[in-house]
């Protein structure tokens, strides 16, 4: 039986307005090297991360995977290479500029700043902007924060939040950019900082693979909702309707609802902790309808 595909994406746009538009010749980069450039990161559980063997895994990583293999078919090529680039949330999207990846298989929130230099495909996860501090600790939200000095990972949106937060309470908090979130966790277990900001996704993942997740605790009303999306190069139309396709297909056959159930509901290396993370509704909204039309 044929599957049919409905979603609100530009990518069934005329062919006379999808000519205008600026291309990167991915398509043809990847196919003429028959190598594909994804960047991930190193320290972002359970969405791309080291495993013991020092290997890409994750969650955004075998959706990746997955769109490597459509690519693969589209492109008729006997085999394609996955070229894996370590980027940091400062360098990330730099490396997408540049040309250095052709896809960005990470953390990265779709906002509509970014949107002016790349292009995202359709959401993959949902997160809100929240904290984690030391079990022990007072701070229970952010008004708790007031004299306080707090980490944020340089290179991401949490800060637009955090400074909009400590000027309407006048909490004059001490702002300290962690070089990544493996960096800015570090500040937090060594007691260096009193408190962690990010979306609760990633910090849920740190505070899981901590040598004593009891240390830690997340805490804090949301501050934001934001669209975790696979970055793209900027305006190249027929390479994002291959991508956007492919999402669309495995949110309509369940292949993402599988991955999802895999990385946030069962065991994951390492040390088979569970982050216990039932889908939210936002993400289920998106399955049923993919669109990569975000706030």
């Amino acid at each position: 039986m044929k599957l049919r595909i409905i979603f609100q994406v530009g990518v069934f746009a005329s062919a006379a307005v999808l000519a205008q538009l600026a291309s990167a010749d991915t398509l043809e980069h990847i196919k003429k090297n028959q190598t594909i450039n994804i960047a991930y990161r190193e320290s972002a559980l359970p969405f791309s991360y080291l495993s013991d063997t020092k290997a890409p895994v994750g969650y955004t990583i075998d959706i990746c995977k997955k769109i490597v293999d459509s690519l693969k078919k589209e492109l008729k090529l006997p085999q394609l290479k996955i070229n894996f680039i370590p980027v940091t949330a400062d360098n990330r999207i730099q490396a997408m500029t540049s040309g250095q990846a052709d896809m960005e298989c990470g953390s990265t929130s779709n906002t509509a700043d970014r949107r002016k230099v790349v292009d995202f495909t359709i959401p993959h996860f949902f997160s809100t902007l929240r904290m984690m501090v030391n079990s022990s600790s007072s701070i229970k939200n952010w008004t708790d924060l007031k004299g306080k000095k707090v980490v944020f990972t340089k290179g991401t949106s949490t800060d637009k939040f955090i400074l909009e937060r400590d000027k309407v309470r006048a909490l004059n908090m001490k702002l300290v950019e962690g070089r990544d979130h493996g960096d800015s966790f570090s500040m937090l277990e060594t007691n260096k900082v009193d408190a962690f900001a990010q979306d609760e996704a990633i910090l849920f993942g740190l505070k899981a693979k901590a040598k004593d997740p009891s240390r830690f605790m997340i805490t804090g009303d949301p501050l934001a909702s934001e669209a975790y999306a696979i970055m793209l190069p900027k305006g190249d139309a027929a390479f994002k309707k291959i991508i956007d396709v492919e999402m669309a297909r495995m949110m309509a056959e369940g292949e993402i609802t599988r991955l999802y159930e895999k990385w946030f509901t069962k065991p994951i290396q390492p040390n088979n902790m569970n982050l216990a993370w039932p889908m939210g509704a936002l993400l289920k909204e998106t399955i049923r309808f993919p669109s990569d039309k975000v706030n």
